[in-house]
């Protein structure tokens, strides 16, 4: 059986199908348009060209979001691709593509994949956190999304900055109207932006190349995140804990995030291990294609 999966980032969207190893068997991306109606289309167009790749048909979607639908209205809300908020995204596309679609986090995908063959294997509680464009957190317990009574759980990313020191205090304007939220701290472009690079790589080029004020802003990244991820710890005590997005390309973080959080959890023992997404870039797509079970 061959599963079809859309993950919808902010400045891409990708359509894979993978059969029943996981391995992919077709994968397309094109640019997010960034208005609904031309997302929409563009969907289509990727679900058409993963089919046509994969020789099968594509029964139905799984689509992993950077948002969540609220169980009270079916709209999309909190997406940071704030044109998909207020739609009903996931009908809109059943019409368009006459398919069923399911929708969930991207987040939420990205524990999945993980959670079924990638770092959280074999584990029972996991947490895994996107660290990219965003800032937000998926939670797999025994191999299924926990999305919570009211629909979104695991909406890390807007909870403020623990403990914050005097200079971090009120904390940055957020695009959802607050000040502080994690995704100000701790996503690819606030570590950036704290460093004073035009981007993440760009700040990580100059670490090797000795520029101390950028190594020194890795420091307080890696506290602010290690400080983030202690809260997560002490509400559910994953069994592992994993990163993805391109701030999860920076190896150093799996060297010292677990010293990092140690200090700030509420325990006198701390051994869970921080892992980098085996399947990288390709676990939200992945999970959003696991999102039907295979009997269905």
């Amino acid at each position: 059986m061959i599963r079809f999966g859309i993950d919808f980032g902010g400045t891409k969207i990708e359509a894979a199908a993978i059969d029943e190893a996981g391995a992919f068997v077709a994968r397309v991306r094109k640019p997010n348009p960034g208005e609904y109606k031309a997302a929409l289309e563009v969907v289509a167009e990727l679900v058409a060209d993963a089919e046509a790749m994969a020789g099968a048909s594509c029964a139905r979607l799984g689509l992993g979001i950077p948002g969540s639908i609220s169980p009270r209205t079916g709209l999309i809300r909190n997406a940071n691709s704030v044109y998909l908020n207020g739609q009903r995204f996931g009908e809109d596309l059943e019409q368009r593509i006459a398919r069923p679609v399911r929708l969930t986090n991207d987040a939420n995908c990205l524990a999945l994949s993980e959670a079924a063959d990638g770092a959280g294997a074999g584990e029972g509680v996991v947490f895994a956190a996107i660290l990219g464009t965003g800032c937000g957190g998926g939670v797999v317990v025994d191999g299924k999304i926990i999305d919570g009574r009211n629909g979104f759980a695991g909406e890390w990313g807007h909870s403020p900055l623990p403990w914050p020191k005097p200079e971090e205090y009120p904390g940055p304007a957020c695009w959802c109207g607050r000040k502080g939220c994690l995704e100000t701290w701790i996503a690819g472009p606030s570590f950036a932006r704290d460093a004073g690079f035009p981007n993440g790589q760009a700040t990580m080029e100059a670490i090797a190349a000795g520029d101390a004020s950028a190594a020194a802003a890795l420091d307080r990244y890696v506290d602010r995140l290690g400080r983030a991820l202690a809260v997560v710890c002490d509400l559910i005590d994953p069994d592992v804990i994993v990163l993805g997005g391109g701030m999860s390309n920076v190896d150093i973080l799996y060297e010292r995030l677990q010293a990092a959080i140690a200090p700030h959890v509420f325990s006198d023992v701390f051994e869970t291990p921080v892992r980098k997404a085996i399947h990288g870039d390709s676990s939200g797509v992945r999970g959003a294609a696991w999102l039907w079970p295979q009997e269905i």
